[in-house]
């Protein structure tokens, strides 16, 4: 027989309330802060992938398959409990001292690195998708190798891969939720921890899922508006 003892005001009771909110809030400022890295890395490392120059290729190339390649939640093990033992002891020691909330940083700053690599390949794969006589015109021009990827192909390779754009920023930010098992209290850890005083876990999971899907759903709404506003005519295939 189903005896449960349904009790959904541990989501607005204090101090649980203020936990959850708190947890929400924590997962979209760490998720923002590691897509504006991966976003910027993400760039240097697609293009080093397409430059003609060797060197750059193998870098991006390195980068990529050794993050790509590795569990997010290994990386992130790494970055928290191994790279501090690797430092000498005044930077072990300052690094425990000095930084406020280490946790939370290593989660953005891993997740950023990670989210990276996947945002670099789909980069690379928008750019490779432009014609070369695109690249031509540029050159014809008279624009640098810089000026042509800068003002001409990033730009165009951007505007084509918005979807999975929008993919990798979700997994990004459901992958937030990885971060609770170093210490984070984002909104997973948070309906772990009103769990762990209250014993109604179905009530917190379920509000943190409700959280996910909402903030996922809002999202693809939001670029999907935006994928339709910046739409190229005759560079995107896209069904009447």
């Amino acid at each position: 027989m189903f005896s449960y003892d349904f009790d959904w005001s541990v989501l607005w009771r204090h101090p649980y309330g203020e936990w959850m909110l708190k947890g929400i809030f924590t997962t979209l400022h760490l998720s923002l802060l590691a897509w504006m890295i991966a976003l910027m890395l993400g760039l240097i490392v697609g293009v080093f992938r397409v430059l003609p120059n060797k060197p750059t290729r193998f870098i991006g190339t390195a980068y990529v398959e050794l993050i790509r390649n590795t569990p997010y939640l290994v990386q992130l093990f790494f970055w928290y409990f191994a790279v501090p033992l690797l430092l000498p002891q005044s930077a072990q020691k300052w690094l425990y001292d000095s930084v406020p909330n280490l946790p939370y940083w290593t989660g953005v700053i891993c997740l950023g690195v990670y989210t990276a690599s996947r945002v670099g390949e789909q980069l690379r794969a928008g750019m490779m998708s432009i014609s070369r006589d695109q690249y031509q015109a540029a050159y014809s021009t008279g624009l640098t190798t810089y000026q042509t990827y800068r003002y001409v192909i990033i730009p165009y390779a951007i505007r084509i891969i918005i979807p999975p754009f929008t993919t990798e920023f979700l997994t990004c930010f459901k992958n937030s939720a990885l971060t609770m098992t170093i210490g984070v209290t984002e909104t997973t850890g948070a309906a772990y921890l009103i769990d762990s005083y209250t014993w109604h876990g179905l009530e917190t999971t379920t509000a943190a899922s409700v959280v996910y899907i909402v903030i996922s759903m809002t999202v693809v709404l939001f670029m999907a508006l935006v994928e339709k506003r910046i739409y190229m005519p005759g560079m995107i295939t896209r069904r009447r």
